[in-house]
């Protein structure tokens, strides 16, 4: 395990009445975006904030950059950068002021700072509101600084929690652009969201739910894994679409996708005429019956609901 930049095995924190994270392993190689996937309570949070040294776990270990962060939770601080969901601007300073105040609290010198900032706010296009006020920038400007000032001393490892939740497509993107940017410079990111579509941006991904590891490899791969296959159907009424068939024969689970429903069937070619006779019968409009190519967010509903399955039984 010596060539892996995050090591973690069998993690275990617990919290009244609930178990965040259980028994949880994984690994994180150089220069690699790795995905913490998940809803709301998968344990997302729990997992980067142990990983940053903050938070100890009950039981199991854990190694960034080499670092015991369980014996050694303040030796891992020089390593990384960790930017939790609540990153600490301070609204009433500048961007160049918080920039200045992230820089020397890492201990960057000067001349370092000015270099690095200038090249950080030109990769994510805010070179123009240097003597803005944090608290005037939009949403996603505001996280751009914020990983403008978690960078700005060059981390080793780059923590993210939730980096783009309730930013708009664009500035994702651009937050995205510079992720894929920093690997480019050796920089490892773990980075967590609950936004499936962004596991497809990730080198390998780990799925997690109720703070168990459902499956961990590279989105190609994970897509590989669902059994049967994916039937979408786009309608002007999904939501009929969907409580019509969910009970349909050889149908495990539907999801609703935008104006579509993606349905899990045992057999896409035996179950498509079935379907669309039904919706007729039913005279319920479509436009298409297609088989699709399934996605991160297609497994991870299927293989949420045989989890909760298995948990229930």
């Amino acid at each position: 395990m010596d060539d892996k930049t995050v090591v973690v095995r069998d993690l275990v924190k617990d919290f009244p009445g609930v178990r965040a994270i259980d028994h949880l392993s994984f690994d994180v190689s150089p220069g690699e975006i790795f995905g913490i996937v998940g809803p709301d309570g998968a344990g997302k949070t729990t997992t980067m904030r142990i990983l940053a040294g903050v938070l100890p776990p009950d039981s199991g270990t854990a190694t960034v950059a080499r670092c015991d962060v369980v014996a050694d939770p303040e030796g891992v601080k020089n390593l990384i950068s960790y930017m939790p969901q609540r990153f600490g601007l301070y609204e009433d300073l500048t961007v160049d002021e918080n920039i200045r105040f992230y820089s020397d609290l890492f201990g960057v010198r000067r001349k370092d700072r000015e270099a690095r900032a200038a090249e950080l706010l030109k990769a994510c296009a805010m070179s123009e509101f240097r003597t803005r006020l944090a608290g005037k920038l939009s949403g996603g400007m505001k996280q751009k600084l914020g990983l403008v000032c978690a960078l700005i001393h060059t981390p080793r490892v780059l923590l993210l929690d939730e980096p783009t939740n309730g930013v708009d497509p664009v500035s994702r993107r651009e937050f995205w652009a510079m992720l894929y940017a920093l690997v480019g410079q050796g920089v490892t990111v773990v980075n967590s969201t609950a936004y499936l579509d962004e596991a497809e941006r990730c080198h390998r991904v780990a799925l997690l739910h109720q703070g168990r590891l459902l499956f961990c490899d590279t989105p190609a791969r994970l897509k590989s894994r669902l059994q049967g296959a994916v039937v979408s159907i786009v309608s002007s009424e999904p939501r009929r679409v969907r409580d019509e068939l969910t009970a349909a024969d050889g149908v495990s689970s539907a999801v609703l996708v935008g104006d579509a429903v993606h349905l899990f069937v045992d057999d896409a070619e035996r179950r498509i005429p079935d379907l669309s006779a039904r919706l007729r019968a039913g005279q319920i409009p479509f436009d298409e019956i297609v088989r699709a190519t399934p996605s991160i967010e297609d497994l991870f509903v299927e293989a949420v609901r045989k989890d909760s399955t298995r948990v229930a039984a």
